[in-house]
């Protein structure tokens, strides 16, 4: 059998109540039995017992080539991460449990008409596509920070990002907001009258792709400041072509996703939109055109700046 490289992430200590353990790791467990090859776990420099509340793990699997590496360092508070690679050196990066996730949205600064919409998302079918806050609020300041003016979002849903950059563009800004589900729409709608910025979005109901072909053909390439991409993933590169075109140089293109839960960097997954966003983050790393940067918050995002 070729070199092979598995992650592995343990948890140890009690957990919260809501600190449940991911369904992720029975997957990798059950991916590392069918490997025939046994797990050896070895702790560093302290003591693992039940009253234990922090260790160091080295995970190493024989037969497998690979050296000793410290993956997870887990403490009662914090979790971090280290790269596989020797040469990033021994930096520790954070990892996001649930309880830091919940200390992350109690530090969002989310408008109460954002919160409503959130709320009443939650109970709809399909709310796991809804951004979540802290995405939002990162979507708002770079709106802001850019002097955005002029915006598009590729997939609305139920409105909350659209909403958060319709709220921080100036009173004669403009944001083409393109979704073809009617029945999200109505909801979005709501709220962008309850928000009093029905007069900046222009909703482009339909197949998002002829929607900027159409603005294309308009003239309004290039005229563009910033745009988000959350749509069909396997329509990614599509929409991010036609957008390069409609956004000006020194515009945003921000795409959400870009992670897909983690499957991106899991060989064992294969299935369609999983290779699609893979792609996509591969053409994206050898694209001259724009500048980029991958930021780990909410399910990923890569925002690119056009040269």
């Amino acid at each position: 059998m070729a070199n092979m490289s598995i992650n592995l992430v343990l948890y140890h200590g009690s957990m919260l109540p809501h600190e449940h353990v991911p369904s992720q790791l029975r997957l990798v467990r059950t991916r590392v039995l069918a490997t025939n090859r046994a797990l050896q776990v070895f702790t560093e420099n302290c003591t693992c017992s039940a009253s234990s509340s922090s260790c160091c793990y080295y995970f190493h699997f024989n037969g497998c080539s690979c050296r000793w590496k410290r993956l997870v360092r887990s403490c009662s508070t914090i979790e971090s991460v280290i790269a596989s690679d020797e040469n990033y050196g021994n930096k520790q990066v954070i990892s996001v449990t649930p309880r830091l996730y919940d200390y992350i949205l109690e530090n969002v600064r989310e408008p109460e008409i954002l919160r409503q919409l959130r709320e009443e998302t939650a109970s709809m079918r399909g709310s796991q596509m809804q951004v979540s806050p802290e995405q939002a609020q990162l979507l708002a300041m770079l709106v802001q920070t850019l002097g955005a003016e002029r915006c598009i979002e590729i997939g609305v849903y139920t409105g909350y990002s659209s909403l958060a950059i319709a709220l921080v563009l100036p009173e004669s800004g403009y944001l083409a907001a393109c979704e073809r589900n009617a029945e999200s729409l109505e909801v979005a709608k709501k709220y962008y009258h309850l928000a009093g910025v029905s007069h900046k979005v222009d909703i482009k109901q339909g197949l998002a792709a002829e929607s900027l072909e159409f603005l294309i053909q308009n003239g309004e390439a290039g005229s563009y400041d910033f745009a988000f991409i959350d749509a069909d993933k396997r329509m990614t590169p599509k929409y991010f072509e036609l957008l390069l075109q409609l956004v000006r140089a020194g515009g945003l293109i921000v795409i959400d996703n870009v992670l897909w839960h983690g499957k991106v960097a899991d060989p064992l997954v294969n299935d369609s939109k999983t290779i699609s966003i893979r792609n996509f983050n591969q053409q994206l790393m050898e694209d001259k055109r724009v500048s980029i940067s991958m930021v780990p918050i909410g399910d990923g995002i890569t925002i690119c700046r056009k040269n």
